[in-house]
């Protein structure tokens, strides 16, 4: 076992006596030692009840035969962290919580770990570390959040009832005491947002890699079954460990085509587009950009889910939750292993029945084409992502004048000012892995455009990038981005910007002469932050097209 390394021989005697220090009785030195690397914090819903799953863990692990060791990991959460200077640390703390994973299990040489997660960057985070290590590892996310409830059976959701409400309530279709009672119902308790939000949706993902047990990616975090998906996890990982059964033998390059197809089929986040492919660059996997959009045109849309859609996790769970999707994509799905013994046609064998209204059979498609699409253009050479799940039918090609801010802040006030008009295109640009630094979705302005009314009148584009609980005709990730020379950097007031995802194309209208003119009066802006470790992480983050990963250059 990796673990010999600290507690066998003479020259670990030290060693040893460390780990009595911490309370390890001698006579479980031969156990396999299991690190559970959780992100239990009070500042994050989905992550207040990982006390309880802790334990439940621990349970398993012990009753597998090992020894536990607990090790935290940060959390940020998006929706407290947006539409200020928060939001720039949200992105580079996947790349932290990789390091910190990586570098606590090779320091104490652990010979397996227990990832315990729930939101957006902490689950890839965990997973790029557990490709990176490629020692025994499973997930275990906390699971979704109940939708809450109101008057006459609504069901309430956290974006669409607080961040879509504060535009409503400018824009004087609801009331100060509607507005309370949004804030009031939108989260009923602990557990991730409850629609297909960026952090459900890698859940989801997770599971369907063969990541974690069954139904871990749909399971509510208050339920029993959780618990019960905690004990059998924290037994799994010492059969894993006594197999040697590790991440890159599960996260193979079928494995994430499954994955997208399960994203394309359900309309999930577009932020899944940068995780996969950093988890992929950790596995040793070549997943390009352009294969969601190649799978995407192979990969009707079955689901209708919250945001853009009228079901939340809990309905999906019920309806058959991962396996259910599996099934109804059948032949769509590679036959692939999983750290819990099942390939992915049997997991779908494995569910009887599927309820066809919340997941439809491929005959009955809510639509023709997968949630997600990649457009290029002269705007993005280097690929753009847009949820087109979320994009209504008049809204897929669109011609509009560009309105163009150099900060997301800029943007928010001229939209809540009304300052944005029907057949506009707001330009959001230094907002990318480098310029911003760090990425910030962009879910303040979305929401707002969508809560005053202007979904079906006004786009949005920018070279950072959006909350799964994005809805509209929103297109980021614009590479190379606007910091790194990118065109959207010389884009101006009055362009006129061709968007048509059918053909997957988005197009500034200006001749070539006019962009080499532009180009050669462009130049580089200064960083928005110059010290602390966003300085740094600026230094070395790539391009959205390559998921954002940080180099060693």
């Amino acid at each position: 076992m990796r673990s010999d390394m600290i507690k066998k021989g003479l020259e670990r005697t030290p060693h040893r006596a460390l780990l009595k220090g911490t309370g390890v009785p001698q006579n479980q030195m031969d156990k396999p030692f299991i690190g559970v690397a959780t992100s239990f914090t009070d500042l994050i819903p989905g992550h207040v009840g990982m006390r309880d799953l802790e334990r439940f863990i621990e349970k398993g692990v012990h009753s597998g035969g090992g020894y536990a060791f607990f090790f935290g990991i940060p959390g940020v959460c998006d929706g407290m962290a947006m539409g200020h200077k928060g939001m720039h640390y949200s992105l580079p703390t996947r790349e932290l919580i990789a390091d910190m994973v990586e570098s606590v299990a090779e320091a104490h040489r652990l010979d397996g770990l227990v990832l315990l997660t729930n939101c957006d960057k902490i689950t890839p985070g965990m997973l790029m570390a557990a490709a990176r290590l490629d020692i025994p590892c499973i997930v275990v996310t906390a699971g979704p959040m109940m939708s809450g409830r109101g008057q006459s059976g609504r069901k309430y959701s956290f974006v669409s009832d607080t961040f879509e409400a504060m535009a409503r309530y400018k824009a004087g279709v609801i009331n100060d005491k509607e507005l309370q009672v949004c804030e009031d119902n939108a989260c009923p308790g602990m557990g991730s947002c409850q629609g297909l939000f960026t952090a459900n949706t890698m859940a989801i993902l997770t599971e369907t890699m063969g990541m974690s047990l069954p139904r871990c990616g749909t399971a509510l975090a208050v339920s029993a079954l959780k618990r019960r998906i905690a004990f059998a996890s924290g037994e799994k990982i010492i059969e894993l460990v006594q197999n040697n059964i590790t991440p890159r033998s599960i996260l193979t390059r079928k494995a994430f085509e499954n994955a997208i197809r399960v994203d394309l089929a359900l309309g999930g986040s577009s932020n899944t587009v940068l995780h996969l492919l950093a988890i992929a660059h950790e596995a040793g996997v070549d997943l390009p950009l352009e294969l969601f959009d190649e799978l995407s045109k192979d990969t009707p849309q079955l689901a209708s889910m919250n945001p853009a859609g009228e079901h939340f996790m809990e309905d999906l769970d019920i309806a058959g939750g991962v396996a259910g999707v599996l099934k109804q994509l059948g032949s769509k799905i590679h036959d692939t292993p999983t750290l819990f013994g099942l390939t992915t046609h049997q997991l779908a064998e494995s569910i009887q029945n599927v309820d066809e209204e919340v997941i439809r059979p491929l005959g009955n498609a809510i639509k023709k084409e997968g949630g997600i699409a990649i457009l290029t253009g002269n705007i993005a050479p280097k690929g753009a992502v847009v949820k087109q799940s979320g994009v209504s039918a008049t809204m897929m090609n669109f011609e509009g004048t560009a309105r163009c801010f150099d900060a997301e802040e800029f943007a928010m006030a001229a939209i809540m000012e009304g300052k944005i008009k029907s057949g506009d295109v707001v330009v959001i640009r230094y907002e990318g892995p480098k310029g911003g630094p760090g990425m910030r979705e962009m879910l303040a302005p979305t929401a707002a455009i969508m809560g005053m009314g202007l979904g079906d009148c006004v786009a949005l584009i920018t070279d950072g990038r959006f909350s799964g609980g994005t809805r509209g005709p929103c297109i980021g990730h614009i590479s190379p981005e606007a910091a790194e020379g990118g065109p959207i950097g010389l884009v101006k007031d009055g362009d006129r910007i061709l968007l048509d995802i059918p053909n997957r194309s988005l197009e500034l209208l200006v001749d070539e002469a006019t962009l080499a003119a532009r180009r050669s009066e462009w130049t580089a802006p200064q960083p928005k932050i110059k010290g602390g470790w966003l300085a740094r992480y600026a230094k070395v983050v790539t391009s959205a097209h390559t998921g954002a990963v940080t180099t060693a250059d």
